[in-house]
């Protein structure tokens, strides 16, 4: 059944945007990269609007450094197409193009207008929720589609002035996090926006407004029914932004964490009563730190950490009731990737990477032999030896194991031989195939 809009109310009194002069805020255009300038330039000399809006203006406000560069534009998407022979459009919930100058993309998106009460090919609401949004419109509707506050200011290069519909900028100057329109409509309009709410406060330090904080216990079991693909580029989001701990121990606060893991988050609520389990928290901190000092991360390594604890409770199972510890430890990956995916699914090299960590734990155990040098081989052998660090740093293994692996990999040749595990010397046996020499008689 199709229902009309339920955030309809926000169009009622619409009040007038608030224009800052160049003279009454801190963004520059050299601070501004010159493919997203190119863009903004090209749009107006084609005839038509464009604005940096979103994120890159809130973090030129607070004088950070954007990411990247997003632009609202009144041109529709094969207009834009038209224009930039470097682009593509992608998305069908959202129609955008996609500029390309390098490495570098800009983010061009079509003015969204609000819906009205009849289903089109363009735009459709189902239950109150969003699952199709193309209706296209002017800048005065555009900012009312959009969801925070601090996101919805609007830079233009024609006069260098930052339009304000919402009450942006105060929001910006006073730290606070509150959505456009009625919180609960917002939300059920699409409940991802309840976790972008929480991320963005936690990412720029900045407290939710108690309207917008109220429903998001109530209807976080909306999650349940968002598309397992979509969650995870959010979860992506919530723990590679610099604050992964943060946003964790957020999302356990508003009981999100347990629509994104349920399997984890069972588990830990179990050991809270016990013991703590700290192998994710460690995790987390760990992903901070690397961040913060601009080393890379994957989130392969993350999921095997976010789901550790059920692969890990499983194998114990399984390997009381007979199993070897490396077919229990495959036999938990299966079933608890399986599940995982049903809430929050990942791409396959993700999850591979996930199992391959976890079964290696196992194999680091086999220090004898020529084991430990083939083992070192293995491309995810380098991820498996910083898990196995969590582990022993969480108390769950022993210091011993990772201190013989320290020592191995510190002991290695400049060509990858174990200067510990000399080479075997070739007996007889090694020179069977040699033709004899020739004897005289």
């Amino acid at each position: 059944m199709i229902f009309k809009n339920q955030s309809a109310n926000i169009t009622e009194l619409r009040p007038k945007p608030r224009i800052f002069t160049r003279s009454e805020h801190n963004i520059s255009r050299s601070q501004i990269s010159e493919s997203a300038l190119k863009v903004l330039y090209r749009l107006n000399s084609g005839g038509y609007q464009a604005y940096l809006v979103g994120g890159s203006v809130r973090d030129l406000l607070l004088g950070r450094e954007p990411k990247d560069f997003d632009v609202a534009t009144d041109a529709h998407p094969e207009q834009i197409r038209e224009l930039f022979r470097n682009s593509r459009l992608i998305g069908r919930r959202f129609r955008l193009a996609h500029v390309r100058y390098g490495d570098e993309i800009i983010e061009v998106s079509t003015f969204r207008a609000q819906h009205d009460d009849t289903e089109t090919d363009d735009a459709q609401m189902v239950n109150g929720r969003i699952v199709r949004d193309n209706v296209y419109g002017t800048l005065d509707e555009d900012v009312w589609r959009r969801d925070l506050t601090v996101n919805a200011l609007y830079y233009g290069i024609d006069d260098f002035s930052v339009i304000d519909y919402v009450g942006g900028m105060d929001d910006i100057k006073s730290g606070r996090i509150r959505l456009i329109g009625n919180p609960r409509d917002r939300y059920i309009e699409d409940p991802v926006r309840i976790l972008r709410a929480v991320r963005f406060a936690v990412k720029l330090g900045f407290r939710l407004d108690p309207e917008a904080e109220a429903p998001i216990e109530e209807l976080g079991s909306l999650l349940d029914e968002m598309p397992p693909a979509r969650l995870f580029e959010e979860v992506v989001k919530l723990f590679n932004s610099g604050v992964a701990l943060q946003s964790f121990e957020q999302l356990r606060h508003y009981d999100l964490f347990g629509h994104l893991f349920p399997q984890t988050d069972n588990l830990l609520s179990e050991q809270e009563g016990g013991y703590p389990h700290t192998l994710l928290i460690r995790a987390l901190q760990n992903t901070d730190l690397r961040i913060a000092q601009d080393k890379p991360i994957t989130p392969g390594f993350l999921v095997a950490a976010l789901l550790w604890l059920p692969v890990y409770e499983l194998t114990r199972k399984y390997m009381e009731e007979g199993m070897s510890e490396f077919d229990a430890i495959a036999l938990a990956s299966d079933v608890v990737v399986s599940k995982q995916v049903k809430r929050t699914s990942m791409p396959r090299r993700y999850s591979q990477m996930a199992r391959d960590i976890w079964q290696l734990q196992a194999r680091l155990k086999r220090t004898r032999g020529n084991r430990p040098q083939r083992l070192m081989k293995h491309p995810k052998f380098r991820a498996a030896y910083d898990f196995l660090l969590l582990r022993v740093d969480s108390g769950e293994t022993d210091q011993q194991l990772a201190d013989w692996w320290t020592n191995f990999i510190k002991k290695q040749g400049p060509s990858g031989e174990s200067a510990a595990t000399p080479r075997r010397k070739r007996g007889r046996r090694g020179n069977r195939h040699r033709p004899p020499k020739n004897r005289k008689q």
